[in-house]
């Protein structure tokens, strides 16, 4: 009985029928890349706004930003 379970276990698993086309693939890595991009940057407009920037260097005064 034990044994009969067993392999209805096996064939019941979802196995992948077919590929995932190279279109495909590439579609996910590129929203993946995206998302990304886009948590970092969201991230760092943050730290602008309540001003734990330490990883790099802007300019507050408008008079050396215009030279």
């Amino acid at each position: 009985m034990k044994l009969l379970n067993f392999y209805i276990f096996i064939i019941q698993m979802a196995v992948p029928k077919k590929r995932t086309s190279k279109s495909k693939s590439k579609k996910a890595q590129w929203k993946r890349k995206a998302f990304f991009m886009s948590k970092k940057s969201l991230s760092l407009a943050k730290s602008l706004i309540i001003d734990k920037s330490s990883n790099f260097v802007y300019l507050n005064d408008k008079s050396l930003l215009n030279s």
